[in-house]
Order: C-alpha cells, then sequence, then structure tokens
C-alpha cells in the first residue's frame, strides 16, 4: 500500500475529541466518534502546508472547483453523472437535514426516521418544530436489518408527512440498501409526495460483495424528489474542516434551499474546507480503495473473533461503514450498566446504542476505523471483560 494504515499515530495532543483527556484516561481505547486514526493522505497534508504558506486568509473566490470535484467523484466512484449546477456547498451533512426542513416543510409536519438511527437525524427534527415519525428497521433471522415497508408506506400514508430522512448506507444498521429495496422507497415517496434527504456521507465505505448506489442516480423521477448528501470527511479523516455537499437536481429544490442557507446567514467558504475536499476528490482515489482494503481486514478479523471468542455477543456481517453495531443483549444487562461495564471493566469506548433510539438498548457501537494492533488490544479486552462475569 501506498499509506500505512499500520502506523499508530498519538492524537491525545491534537485538541481530538475522540481522545479528549478530561473524559478519557490513558488506559482506555476510544472506540466511539465516527472518524478515524489514520493519518490523512498526503497530498492533502501537502495541499494545506502550501497553502498555509501564504501568509493571507481572507474571503475566499467561489469558483466552480469545489462542484466539479463531486461531479467527479460521482462519476468516477459510482457512475452518477451530476451537473455542476445541482451542487450546493455547505460546512457539513448536518445544517443540510436543517435547512430541508425549513424549505420543505412547516411547524408541526412529520419527518420520518428508520431507528436505530444516527442521533442527529431525531434531533434536528425536534429542534425545528417538526413531528418525529419512525419506521423502525426490524431484525430478520439473521439479525440482518430490514425496512418494514407496509409499515413504511402508513406513515409515508400521513397528509402531514413531508420529508424521509434516509442514511444510505445505514448508520448503524451497517447496511448497504440494495436497487429494490431504494427502488420501493423512491416510488413510495413519489406515490405519497413525500422528498427523500438521503445521507450518504459513508458511500465509501462499502465492502466486498455490495454496491452503494446514490439514490439520486436511479432514475430522473426519485432525483427530482431528492437531495443527496454527502462529504469525504469519514474517508479521509477531515471532519474537522467542516465541509461537506449537497447534490439537489431539482431546480425548485435548489432556490428554496438557497433562500433557507439564505436566511439563516450560513453562506460562504472556508479556504481549508474547500482546499481538502477538492484535493481527496480529485488526488486522493488510491488512499479510499486502499482503505477498504484495510478495514475488510479489519472487519473480517472482528466477526472470526467474535465467533470463535465471545460467541455471548451478535454481530451481523456488515455491508458497509467501519462502525460496527454489537448486540450486547446476552449478557442481561440494563444500558446503564453495560455502559459501564464496556468502560471499567473493558476500558473501552463505545457509543451508547440508546442514543440511537430505543431499539438500541442492548446495543454498543464499535469503530474499526483505526491500525489493526489497536483493534485486537480492544477485542482482547471485551474476551477479558466478559469472560470475568
Amino acid at each position: 500500500m501506498r499509506h500505512n494504515f499500520d502506523e499508530i499515530i498519538n492524537r491525545r495532543e491534537s485538541e481530538c475529541k475522540k481522545y479528549e483527556k478530561e473524559v478519557y484516561s490513558k488506559d482506555i481505547i476510544p472506540m466511539w466518534i465516527a472518524d478515524t486514526d489514520f493519518a490523512v493522505p498526503n497530498e492533502i497534508s501537502e495541499a494545506i502546508i502550501k497553502r498555509a504558506k501564504h501568509p493571507c486568509f481572507g474571503y475566499p473566490v467561489e469558483g466552480k472547483i469545489f462542484e466539479e470535484a463531486t461531479k467527479r467523484w460521482e462519476k468516477v466512484r459510482f457512475n452518477w453523472d451530476i451537473e455542476t449546477e445541482w451542487v450546493k456547498y455547505a460546512n457539513g451533512v448536518l445544517p443540510f437535514l436543517m435547512y430541508a426542513i425549513r424549505a420543505f416543510s412547516y411547524p408541526g409536519d412529520e419527518v420520518i426516521i428508520q431507528p436505530p438511527v444516527y442521533p442527529p437525524f431525531s434531533a434536528i427534527v425536534k429542534n425545528n418544530g417538526r413531528q418525529l415519525v419512525t419506521n423502525p428497521l426490524y431484525q430478520d433471522e439473521n439479525g440482518k436489518y430490514q425496512i418494514n415497508f407496509e409499515d413504511l408506506e402508513k406513515k409515508l400514508s400521513s397528509p402531514r408527512a413531508k420529508i424521509l430522512f434516509l442514511s444510505n448506507p445505514h448508520n448503524p444498521a451497517m447496511r448497504c440498501f440494495t436497487l429494490e429495496e431504494l427502488t420501493k422507497i423512491g416510488n413510495l415517496c413519489l406515490k405519497y409526495n413525500v422528498i427523500v434527504i438521503s445521507d450518504e456521507i459513508h458511500c465509501d465505505l462499502v465492502y466486498k460483495g455490495y454496491k452503494h448506489i446514490p439514490f439520486g442516480s436511479i432514475n430522473e423521477k426519485f432525483a427530482n424528489n431528492s437531495m443527496v448528501l454527502i462529504n469525504p470527511s469519514k474517508t479521509f479523516n477531515i471532519a474537522g474542516f467542516r465541509t461537506g455537499a449537497a447534490i439537489i437536481p431539482n431546480k425548485e429544490m435548489r432556490e428554496n434551499i438557497q433562500i433557507t442557507i439564505v436566511n439563516n446567514k450560513n453562506y460562504g467558504r472556508t479556504i481549508f474546507g474547500v482546499l481538502t475536499y477538492v484535493t481527496a476528490y480529485t488526488k486522493c482515489d488510491y488512499y479510499a480503495d486502499e482503505l477498504m482494503e484495510y478495514l475488510q481486514e479489519n472487519r473480517d478479523y472482528l466477526l472470526n473473533f467474535i465467533k470463535n471468542n465471545i460467541p455471548k455477543i451478535k454481530v451481523t456481517e456488515p455491508e458497509a461503514t467501519y462502525l460496527i453495531w454489537l448486540d450486547f443483549k446476552a449478557l442481561n444487562m440494563e444500558q446503564e450498566e453495560l455502559k459501564k461495564f464496556i468502560l471499567e471493566k473493558a476500558k473501552l469506548a463505545l457509543n451508547d446504542g440508546s442514543t440511537f433510539g430505543i431499539e438500541g438498548k442492548g446495543f454498543m457501537r464499535l469503530n474499526i476505523a483505526c491500525p489493526k494492533a489497536v483493534l485486537i488490544e480492544a477485542l482482547n479486552r471485551l474476551k477479558m471483560a466478559i469472560d470475568s462475569l
């Protein structure tokens, strides 16, 4: 590999939230928040250093380089032909969820989510005065999460239902939804005039045997009834630059979003955010490919280790993301007891499953985007802790 993913980097002295000193002592391995422990590609570091040598950092121009990089990435990686005018800049994916709520619904309208799901989905809905409606995923006989389409149609048919927040690939269910599933979602949303906001921030993180399909790429009708959100932060470990994009093929929807952006005074781009975004999407394809090779090995090691050494923990085969959804229900612990056990006995900092919705009780989320040596140590700690019960 061109990149050394085995390198262990001390992040505790880098103002790193994941390793926040006031929260996590040195004997804890933090494996929670969704960033990686890998160095960024050399191309990104070099671009930052080169630009930083210039002593002025005033307002940047807003040319087409950002839009062109987005267009290139979607075509090269997912074979989706988009137009540069469809692309909108924002300081991350989450602002666009808020823009969508304010642009496409009124207070009291309903926004549908599919828990267990990324916690800010529900928070943004509630904080903006909309009604949160859930279409919970369910686990089949193999533990794989599935969409309850009968329930989804029931929720979409409500006259106040205006928006569906789709996590694709799904965090934390680790699903890479199929064309058939996405088509069913798209047709139901068209039937009931509900807009799809597809958060595809994990689109690059798909394992062998699976394929990410951008929701807007399926057909023109779906494209005109949706907004696709992307961000290189998860893939290239550049979340601190707070830069993402929305792909909005529908001109009227773009105009409504722009009004919301202006009303919230959130226009204007950042020098280093655009720089790292463009560099990632134009010069670092190799890094994304190598990252997935490395994560595939980590994923497979974890699956084999748990199967052979910690059978009380249940985990289905991850199709996507480096965030592994672990089922601890066999330990028969209340959620607070489970959190304390993982932190104090296993000396691991994981995400509390209950923050993803009530459907996440009994679960914890573990981030495997770390050097394999760290993952091995973490799994051994987990085994020893459970063996001690």
